[in-house]
């Protein structure tokens, strides 16, 4: 005669058995879980407050200090070495004077008082198509200029000014926030020239007023030089400026009735678009860095 089974489980392995997945029912999704590489990518295409990939987190290795100190954007790593030599370089308020040093990102590191950021400095000139806005975010805009320097760099970088959508030419873009402020600011007088095409010849006489100055609705505008690109067709001309308004050319032109058709900026802070097509990059080569940097804080 067969016993009758029990349904309780025969014992602790049985049990298990049969509730495999009992001890995850109640458990929360794991936190802090690392991405992979591709999910990384995908969720940075996917924002459209930048065209690029997040920036590269820094590492907590030490790195030598002449290193950092040219992240910074100052200076060359052999400058660097002759400021610190010459005890200009602090390291958590304490001078430092070994060439050959290494720090740590989360250091502080201080030349002749002023704080320095590590972060790689990075310059990039655009020549800008049409159509597209000088935005960072813009839930409305189709195309912006973010979308022409996507994946260019890993460093997080912003434009400098504003080209409106219909005008082309040279945009400059960094991460360097001094240098923007410097660049975008009246007191610096930074120039820029322009090639303007007109739906009309410009009159002789309305050159020469826009010459001696314009006074507009939010104020007198001064015009450094403007002449004809080509004397048989006056409707193009030349237009050097460094006045950071709104709109100003097409502004300046619509006081005298004229209305601006193609608007190019060819001249920028010593930069022009030598070699570089419509639509594409590049970066700044060291001359051009020191050069935009001896203009504008010298």
């Amino acid at each position: 005669m067969h016993e009758k089974k029990s349904d309780k489980p025969f014992g602790k392995r049985n049990q298990k058995r049969e509730h495999p997945f009992e001890k995850f029912r109640h458990k929360k999704p794991l936190a802090g879980k690392k991405e992979s590489r591709d999910e990384v990518r995908g969720r940075a295409f996917k924002k459209k407050d930048h065209g690029q990939l997040p920036a590269a987190p820094y590492k907590t290795k030490d790195i030598r200090l002449n290193r950092y100190i040219a992240n910074s954007g100052i200076c060359s790593r052999r400058e660097a070495d002759e400021y610190i030599a010459a005890g200009h370089i602090t390291v958590n308020d304490r001078v430092v004077k070994e060439v050959g040093t290494k720090v740590n990102r989360s250091d502080i590191v201080r030349f002749k008082g002023r704080k320095l950021n590590p972060e790689k400095k990075v310059y990039l000139l655009l020549n800008k198509p049409r159509d597209f806005i000088t935005t960072v975010d813009d839930p409305y805009a189709k195309r912006t200029v973010m979308e022409l320097v996507r994946n260019s760099c890993r460093e997080r970088i912003y434009p400098v000014g504003r080209l409106d959508r219909h005008t082309t030419g040279l945009l400059l873009f960094t991460n360097d926030g001094e240098l923007t402020k410097k660049l975008t600011h009246p007191s610096h007088k930074v120039i820029k020239i322009y090639q303007v095409g007109l739906d009309r010849p410009l009159e002789r006489e309305d050159m020469e007023k826009i010459a001696k100055g314009v006074e507009l609705d939010d104020g007198p505008v001064s015009v450094d030089e403007i002449s004809y690109i080509d004397a048989a067709d006056r409707s193009e001309v030349g237009i050097q400026l460094h006045s950071g308004k709104n709109r100003i050319i097409r502004r300046i032109f619509k006081h005298f009735d004229y209305k601006v058709v193609r608007l190019d900026r060819v001249f920028f802070a010593g930069l022009t678009k030598k070699n570089l097509p419509r639509g594409k990059w590049r970066f700044l080569n060291y001359k051009e860095i020191n050069r935009l940097k001896m203009n504008i804080f010298s």
